[in-house]
């Protein structure tokens, strides 16, 4: 949405957590960043986000909504503030520090008999135990309890709700409405703002496990339960573009269908089968900054007033490359900070035939994982490893003991020189190149190496300039995914009701 590299945002993480955790934690997406739809609102466009957000709602208090979608550009909200989890749904487990949730139930079950033991010993008089003892202990039990059974039996609760602008309208929420309830906003919203500009963001909640189970299409598909979720995703999408079409907006509006990461191949089930979805051809999935598997996603667009229908662009773009877009469309001159993304129009309307991106860098965290060089006049795309994640157990195709790979320590393989390979002519990442298999084998690894410096300078430059101008923007590269940040804090909890006593459902007869 910014148009940069999450790390210039603090979005990265340095461990194992990449992503927020709990809605009642700090972290978020700065409010000194800026969002394409900030830029279109300045323009006079309407903007709406309809379904998840996950980049934070509260920084210091309950009801601050400082890092809420409302405060970035979107003039409504609907929808998921945080994201869809396990958690969300009753019996399907836990995806939020499920480590630390075991350890510390052990740790107060260990307390509890503990104590108890104690107890007994005292009352039958074979040891002499301190009052004072019994008391410390007490209350050490009452606050590991706490600790383990507030923010962890209660994350339904907490993070599974369901917000119409700053209001939390249902919470827990209802997740086997949630797809028909979002098509209709998105619906009405399109409907409500036909007569002027409009930017509608629909952040489907599918495809992303739990998986739904809607009537309508279980059993559709011949490849299970994920299959299913993937053709009421398209049956969504279908209702929109009628939607779009039956108002006359066809040739006006601009249509962008794409995802922000490649399927999660370690999510699968026994009796359901994979439930993360499957990656082809290309090695590696979700979590993986560098395999292609983890960072190549569909980009189909639609404008027919505009757009060649059936035109394939086989060139490498990034979805940092929407808020230039929008910005060229809303015919947006004004002085920006920079950005790593590039307008699309020129690629899409076959006016150039190369993507402006000559080289393009992937992180896992905040870790550089590879970067791809796309040389002037030749098909090859060369890209370099700099350290791949060490797939479990030893021979998988991912990290099946971790469920999810990650970025730092035992947990990767750094490479020097980097692994090379021509995506152009082995997209599976198959055969590295080599020094005798590959005469420009030296040039390419230079040529990436200054690539490389000369982002990182940028990097370097940007941090130094926003601490120049004031101490709120020296703030905005501060990472928002350190541990005091995305552990869950009552005070920045939104609630519908009186904190801790959260409940409440959405009218949904109409739907």
């Amino acid at each position: 949405m910014t148009g940069r590299y999450a790390l210039r945002s603090g979005l990265a993480g340095a461990g194992s957590v990449q992503v927020l955790l709990f809605l009642g934690g700090s972290g978020g997406l700065s409010s000194t960043e800026t969002t394409f739809a900030k830029r279109l609102q300045l323009n006079g466009y309407t903007t709406s986000l309809i379904g998840k957000w996950h980049l934070g709602v509260n920084c210091e208090k309950r009801g601050d909504h400082c890092h809420h979608p409302n405060q970035h550009g979107f003039s409504y909200f609907y929808g998921l503030p945080f994201t869809l989890f396990n958690d969300c749904v009753p019996g399907k487990g836990s995806d939020v520090m499920a480590g630390v949730q075991d350890t510390l139930g052990h740790l107060t079950v260990m307390l509890g008999v503990g104590l108890l033991s104690l107890v007994c010993v005292r009352v039958c008089g074979l040891l002499e135990v301190s009052p004072r003892l019994l008391v410390a202990l007490v209350l050490l039990s009452i606050l590991v309890a706490a600790v383990w059974y507030v923010p962890f039996k209660h994350l339904r609760t907490w993070n599974c709700i369901i917000m119409r602008n700053q209001e939390v309208i249902e919470q827990p929420m209802t997740v086997e409405t949630l797809p028909q309830r979002l098509l209709k906003e998105a619906q009405t919203f399109i409907k409500r703002n036909a007569h002027h500009p409009f930017l509608l963001f629909f952040s489907l909640a599918h495809i992303h496990t739990p998986l739904f189970k809607t009537p309508a299409f279980a059993g559709k598909s011949r490849h299970g339960r994920y299959g299913d979720n993937l053709e009421e995703v398209d049956w969504m999408i279908g209702k929109i573009t009628e939607t779009v079409d039956s108002l006359g907006l066809a040739n006006n509006t601009l249509m962008y269908f794409t995802s922000d990461h490649g399927g999660h191949i370690e999510d699968a089930d026994p009796t359901f089968g994979q439930r993360g979805g499957w990656n082809g051809i290309y090695k590696g999935g979700k979590a993986m900054g560098g395999w292609e598997g983890g960072i190549r996603v569909p980009g189909i667009f639609r404008w027919p007033g505009r757009l060649t229908a059936g035109r394939v662009v086989d060139e490498p773009t990034s979805l940092m490359d929407l808020y230039p877009t929008l910005k060229y469309l809303a015919e947006d001159a004004q002085p920006d900070r920079q950005s790593d993304g590039f307008n699309l129009m020129p690629l899409l309307e076959g006016k150039v035939e190369r993507s402006e991106h000559e080289f393009m860098f992937h992180y896992c965290g905040i870790y550089l994982n590879a970067v791809r060089w796309h040389p002037a006049g030749t098909d090859s795309v060369f890209k370099a490893h700099f350290f791949t994640p060490n797939f479990s157990p030893p021979g998988a195709g991912g990290c099946y003991d971790t469920k999810i790979c990650l970025c730092h320590g035992e947990h990767v393989t750094h490479h020097n020189p980097p692994l090379l390979y021509d995506l152009f002519r082995d997209p599976s990442e198959s055969r590295p190149l080599t020094p005798g298999t590959e005469p420009r084998y030296a040039e390419i690894l230079e040529q990436i190496a200054r690539a490389v410096e000369r982002h990182r300078e940028t990097l370097s430059n940007q941090q130094l300039s926003e601490a120049s101008h004031s101490h709120a923007d020296a703030q905005s590269v501060h990472s928002q995914m350190t541990l005091d940040r995305i552990l869950w804090r009552p005070w920045l909890q939104p609630c519908c009701g009186t904190f801790p006593f959260c409940g409440c459902k959405e009218n949904t007869t109409h739907i």
